[in-house]
C-alpha cells in the first residue's frame, strides 16, 4: 500500500515553533491579566485613602498654621510687655530717687554712692552708675559708679541733645566716653532755684542683652530688639543683618500698638517667620525670628507620617494583589525552574563522571612513561656503582640528579595516585589509618586555594589519636569536599580552617571548622539532601554533602553540622576506633 506522504499523521508530527508560540501567548495572557488586577486593586483602594488623607493633611495644615500664628503673636507680646514694664520699672526707680533726694543732695557724691549702694541690693548689678548732669551745659556734676569719668562734658552727646527737654526718656545702645556699649535711663528734675537737672542711670547691657537673649522661640527661633535706624540694640544668637530688606520692611510698618506678621526668606534663602511689635514709645522694635522648618517641624512630620502610612496601605495592597494574581503564573514558572534545575544537575553530574573517568584515564597514561623513567634512574645509578668513582669527573652531581629524578618521579606516581583514588571507586578498600596522616597528605591539595582565598589553615591534632577501619580514598575525598566547601564560603572576605581530631574512648571525632558566613538555620534540615545546594548554577550540584553523609554512615559513624550566622560551621566526623587488645588492657576498667 503506498503511503500518502501528504497527509502525514497529525500525533506523528508536532510543529515545535507552533507550541513554543502558544506557551509564550500564555505567559503573555497571564501577565496582561495580573497587571490588570494589580493596577484596578491600586485604583479602588487607594483613591479613597488619598483622597482622605489629602483632606486631613489640608486641614490640619490650616490648623497648625493659625495655632503657629497665635502662639507666637502670645509670645512676643508677652516678651514686648516685659521689656517694656522692664523699662519703665528703671525709669521709675529714678523718679522715685529724685522725688526724696532734691539736686541739692544728690550733687554730694557720697549721697549719690549711698543711692547707687541701696539700687543695687534691692534690683542686683542692673544699674551699674547714677550721674547728675546739668539740663542747660551737659556737665557731669555728681557720679557714683566704677567709672573715673571726672567733669564729663556730655552737652555735644546724642541723647543729651534729644532727651534734655524730655521729663523722662531711655536711650538707645551706643559706645559713650567708656567705649563700652550700653544705654541710659533718665528723669528730668528742678533745684529750688528752678535749675533744670537730668538724673541719669546706666543700665547694665550684659544683664539687659541676657534678658532678651534667653527668650527663644521654638529650637532654633531667637529674639532681637532694633532701633528705629535699623540698629541692634541687642547681641542676637545668630549672625544676622538688620539692614536687609525684610527688617527694614517691618521698620517702615506703622502698626502702633499692633503686631506684625511676616513671612521671608533671610540672607541664606531660608524661609523664616517673623513676628514683630515696637516696645519704648515706638522708638524700640522687639523681632522673633524662627525658621519655617523649626515652627512647622510638627506639621512635616504628620506630612511624612501620612505619607509613609499612605506608601504602607499602597506597599501592603499592591503585595496582597499582585500576589492573588499571579499566584497560578508563579506556579507554573516554579515548576518548569524546578524541571530545569534538575536537568542541569543531571547533567552536571555527568560531566563531573566524565570528568572522574577522564582524570582516571589521564592518570594510567601518565603512570607509565613515569614509571620507566624512574627505572631508567635506577640502572643509571645501578651502572655507576659499578664503574670507578675516581674516573668519572662529577660523578656526585650525577648521582644527585639521579636522586632527585627518582624523587620527583615518585611524586608524579602520588599524584596521579590520588587521581585514581578520587576519580574510581573500584580502588576503594578497607583498612586501618590513621586519620591524622591522611589530614596532612590532604593538606597540599588545600593550601594553594587557601592562599588564593586568604584563608589561614590550621591544625590541632591528637598526638596518639587512635585509628580507625575505613577506606582511606573515601575518608580523604569527605575531608577534602568539607575543606573545599569551607574555602569556597571564605572566598570571598578570607579567614580560618582549622582541622582538628580528639580522641574518645571507643571512637574518635574530627573536626572542620572555618570562620565563614555560616550557614541559615533553614538550610540546615536540608543540607546533605541530594541535589540540594546554596551555590550558583554551574558552582555546584548539590551532591558533595550528600555523598560525604552516606560515606560516613556506611563506615558506621556519623556527620553532624553545627552552625550560626556570622559565626562560621563546624562539621563533625565520628568515626568508631580500631583499639588492639594491648590498648583494651592497659585502659583502666569503668
Amino acid at each position: 500500500m503506498k503511503k500518502n506522504k501528504s497527509h502525514p499523521n497529525p500525533q506523528a508530527f508536532i510543529p515545535l515553533p507552533s507550541i513554543q508560540g502558544d506557551v509564550a501567548k500564555e505567559k503573555d495572557a497571564y501577565a496582561r491579566l495580573a497587571r490588570r488586577i494589580l493596577i484596578t486593586a491600586l485604583v479602588i483602594s487607594l483613591a479613597p485613602i488619598l483622597l482622605v488623607l489629602a483632606i486631613t493633611l489640608n486641614q490640619y495644615d490650616q490648623a497648625t498654621r493659625e495655632k503657629i500664628h497665635t502662639t507666637l503673636s502670645a509670645i512676643v507680646e508677652y516678651n514686648r510687655t516685659e521689656i517694656d514694664a522692664f523699662l519703665r520699672e528703671k525709669t521709675a526707680n529714678l523718679q522715685s530717687l529724685v522725688l526724696f533726694s532734691p539736686p541739692e543732695d544728690l550733687q554730694d557724691p557720697q549721697v549719690m554712692e549711698a543711692h547707687l549702694r541701696r539700687l543695687r541690693r534691692v534690683y542686683g548689678p542692673v544699674f551699674e552708675d547714677l550721674g547728675l548732669v546739668s539740663a542747660t551745659d551737659g556737665r557731669l556734676v555728681s557720679y557714683a559708679g566704677p567709672f573715673r569719668l571726672g567733669p564729663a562734658d556730655y552737652s555735644k552727646a546724642e541723647w543729651f541733645q534729644e532727651f534734655r527737654e524730655k521729663p523722662q526718656a531711655v536711650s538707645d545702645v551706643f559706645l559713650g566716653l567708656r567705649g563700652m556699649p550700653h544705654f541710659i535711663v533718665m528723669v528730668r528734675t528742678h533745684d529750688k532755684e528752678g535749675y533744670p537737672w537730668i538724673l541719669r542711670a546706666t543700665i547694665d547691657f550684659e544683664a539687659f542683652n541676657t534678658m532678651v537673649r534667653n527668650l527663644k522661640i521654638g529650637k532654633s527661633g531667637f529674639v532681637c530688639i532694633l532701633n528705629r535706624k535699623g540698629e541692634l540694640q541687642t547681641r542676637p544668637l545668630q549672625d544676622i543683618n538688620p539692614h536687609t530688606q525684610v527688617y527694614q520692611k517691618l521698620l517702615s510698618t506703622r502698626s502702633g500698638d499692633s503686631l506684625i506678621f511676616h513671612q521671608g526668606r533671610d540672607k541664606n534663602g531660608q524661609k523664616q517667620i517673623y513676628v514683630a511689635g515696637f516696645l519704648k514709645n515706638e522708638d524700640w522694635m522687639l523681632i522673633s525670628q524662627q525658621p519655617e522648618s523649626d515652627a512647622f517641624s510638627d506639621l512635616h512630620k504628620i506630612r511624612k507620617i501620612g505619607i509613609l502610612l499612605f506608601l504602607g496601605c499602597a506597599l501592603v495592597i499592591a503585595f496582597l494583589a499582585t500576589r492573588f494574581s499571579r499566584k497560578l503564573v508563579l506556579t507554573l514558572q516554579r515548576k518548569e525552574t524546578e524541571k530545569q534545575l534538575m536537568n542541569r544537575q543531571v547533567i552536571e553530574t555527568g560531566k563531573l563522571a566524565s570528568i572522574g573517568e577522564l582524570a582516571a584515564g589521564i592518570a594510567h597514561e601518565i603512570n607509565n612513561p613515569v614509571a620507566i623513567m624512574v627505572e631508567e634512574a635506577g640502572w643509571i645509578d645501578d651502572l655507576l656503582a659499578d664503574e670507578d668513582p675516581q674516573s668519572i669527573k662529577n660523578i656526585q652531581e650525577f648521582k644527585a640528579s639521579l636522586g632527585q629524578i627518582r624523587t620527583q618521579g615518585q611524586r608524579c606516581k602520588e599524584i596521579t595516585r590520588k587521581l585514581l583514588t578520587f576519580a574510581r571507586k573500584s580502588e576503594s578498600t578497607t583498612e586501618v589509618v590513621q586519620i591524622n596522616d591522611m589530614i596532612r597528605e590532604i593538606l597540599p591539595l588545600c593550601e594553594p586555594r587557601a592562599r588564593y582565598a586568604q584563608v589561614n589553615v590550621e591544625t590541632r591534632l591528637a598526638p596518639d589519636l587512635h585509628p580507625v577501619l575505613a577506606s582511606r580514598t573515601e575518608v580523604q575525598q569527605v575531608i577534602l569536599n568539607l575543606a573545599n566547601n569551607a574555602i569556597d564560603a571564605m572566598e570571598s572576605e578570607g579567614g580560618s580552617l582549622s582541622f582538628e581530631s580528639i580522641n574518645h574512648d571507643d571512637f574518635i571525632e574530627v573536626l572542620v571548622s572555618d570562620t565563614g558566613p555560616g550557614i541559615p538555620e533553614a538550610n540546615l534540615k536540608r543540607i546533605f539532601d541530594p541535589f540540594f545546594t546554596t551555590k550558583p548554577v554551574g558552582k555546584g550540584t548539590g551532591l558533595g554533602l550528600s555523598i560525604c553523609y552516606g560515606i560516613i554512615s556506611a563506615m558506621g559513624g556519623k556527620l553532624e553540622v553545627e552552625s550560626m550566622m556570622g559565626a562560621g560551621s563546624t562539621f563533625r566526623i565520628l568515626l568508631p576506633a580500631r583499639i588492639s587488645a594491648e590498648e583494651n588492657s592497659a585502659s583502666p576498667n569503668p
